[in-house]
């Protein structure tokens, strides 16, 4: 659970020094028992049986353009940043929006209020749910992926990192909204992680017109994919004993 359980039978809670800084520990119940790098447990890169990528044209998604992507469920989009994200549409000429199918009311609602908003509705693709593996594999047809607010991306956001595709996120006010930060700390990506909705804009919106920043961001995360810790379960096993070890001891002392 992504924050304080409030019970006192619960003794220790797994964080990083993103997701709870110091001087948010009066806020749990807990003791924080932070990681060294993100609080996050991932497969290793080769893990995962690969499926066959798909075409843009197999996926509804335009042969040409820049593809924002967001794969979080919907109950996660607010109106807030749904008006950041058709701000950032209008601002980029012949871009899309790349969502996950919920429900087809939530995309006839989604596509509704992008049009109230002055946007093609057509200019919004859903991606139906599959298998991970298949869901893997499509990710790199998006050039970025857009975070939300106030709660965050988890494992989506690390699935589209594991696949090579920038996730752009904004520093929220709590353990759910900071997982991308966390995350994107760990990659040493920090130009990705706004500190506010109107920086967050400018950034995608600076990317997208900015191709060859963006191709440099992305040499960038394919080499710290695998320098950094985020997608090595042995050093995140030996980070994890470390830090139970040091749990025990502040315990019986």
């Amino acid at each position: 659970y992504p924050g304080t359980m409030g019970a006192p039978f619960i003794d220790t809670l797994l964080a990083d020094g993103v997701l709870v800084p110091p001087e948010d520990e009066a806020h749990y119940s807990e003791q924080v028992l932070r990681l060294p790098g993100s609080y996050q447990a991932n497969n290793a890169l080769a893990a995962d049986s690969p499926a066959a990528a798909p075409s843009r044209a197999e996926t509804g998604l335009p042969s040409q353009g820049f593809v924002f992507s967001c794969f979080n469920n919907a109950w996660k989009l607010t109106p807030t940043v749904f008006d950041a994200w058709m701000r950032i549409l209008a601002a980029v000429p012949g871009s899309a929006l790349w969502l996950l199918e919920d429900r087809p009311a939530n995309s006839e609602n989604l596509r509704r209020e992008a049009a109230a908003r002055g946007v093609d509705a057509n200019r919004l693709v859903f991606a139906p749910r599959c298998g991970h593996a298949e869901h893997l594999a499509r990710q790199p047809l998006a050039d970025l992926f857009l975070d939300t607010l106030p709660y965050g991306a988890h494992t989506t956001a690390s699935d589209a990192l594991r696949e090579g595709v920038p996730v752009l996120t904004c520093r929220g006010t709590s353990f759910a909204g900071r997982v991308g930060a966390s995350l994107l700390g760990a990659l040493g990506l920090p130009e990705l992680v706004a500190p506010d909705l109107a920086a967050y804009e400018a950034t995608a919106i600076a990317l997208a017109q900015q191709p060859e920043r963006l191709a440099a961001l992305r040499e960038r995360l394919q080499t710290q994919r695998s320098a950094s810790g985020l997608f090595d379960p042995l050093r995140f096993a030996r980070d994890m004993e470390a830090a139970l070890l040091r749990a025990w001891e502040a315990r019986t002392a």
